[in-house]
C-alpha cells in the first residue's frame, strides 16, 4: 500500500523544495503537505537540536525569528532588494554574541531555491546559525 499523503513541516524550507521536486520528478502519486513552524512562545522553533543549547543560548535563540520577522516587515513596508534584506538579517544576527557562526542567509524561490535580487513573492527568507556546535534552521515566507 502507498502513500496518499506525505506531511513536511515548513521549518526547513530547502527540505521542503527538494521532496516537491523529487515527487514530481518521480511521478509519485503522493500529495505533499507543508504544515506551519510550530515555535516556542518567544519564537523560536521547535526543533530537537534546541535542547543542545545552553541556558544562555537558548535565551538569546529567539534573535533569529525576530531577524526574519524584520525582514518580512521590511518587505511588507515596500522595501524590493533582497540584498537589503540580507545585510539587515545578517547584521541583527551578528550583533547577537551568542551566535558563534552564520551558515547562510537566503533569499530564494522557495520552489526552485535560485536566490534573489529583486523580490518577486513568494519568496523564503531563511537562515542557518550556530549557537555554538548546534545548528539551527528557520525560515519566514514574503508573500
Amino acid at each position: 500500500m502507498e502513500p496518499d499523503v506525505a506531511y513536511f513541516g515548513q521549518k526547513d524550507g530547502q527540505q521542503v523544495a527538494v521532496i516537491r521536486r523529487m515527487a514530481a520528478d518521480l511521478d509519485m502519486d503522493v500529495e505533499i503537505r507543508i504544515v506551519p513552524t510550530v515555535r516556542e512562545a518567544d519564537g523560536l522553533a521547535l526543533s530537537s537540536r534546541n535542547v543542545y543549547l545552553s541556558k544562555d543560548e537558548r535565551r538569546a535563540s529567539p534573535v533569529i525569528f525576530k531577524a526574519l520577522s524584520r525582514a518580512r516587515e521590511m518587505w511588507a513596508g515596500g522595501e524590493g532588494s533582497a540584498d537589503v534584506l540580507r545585510v539587515e538579517v545578517r547584521r541583527m544576527l551578528s550583533d547577537e554574541a551568542s551566535i558563534s557562526g552564520i551558515d547562510y542567509v537566503s533569499i530564494a524561490d522557495p520552489e526552485t531555491l535560485e536566490e534573489m535580487d529583486t523580490i518577486r513573492p513568494p519568496a523564503m527568507v531563511s537562515v542557518a546559525v550556530r549557537f555554538g556546535r548546534t545548528r539551527l534552521l528557520d525560515n519566514v515566507m514574503l508573500g
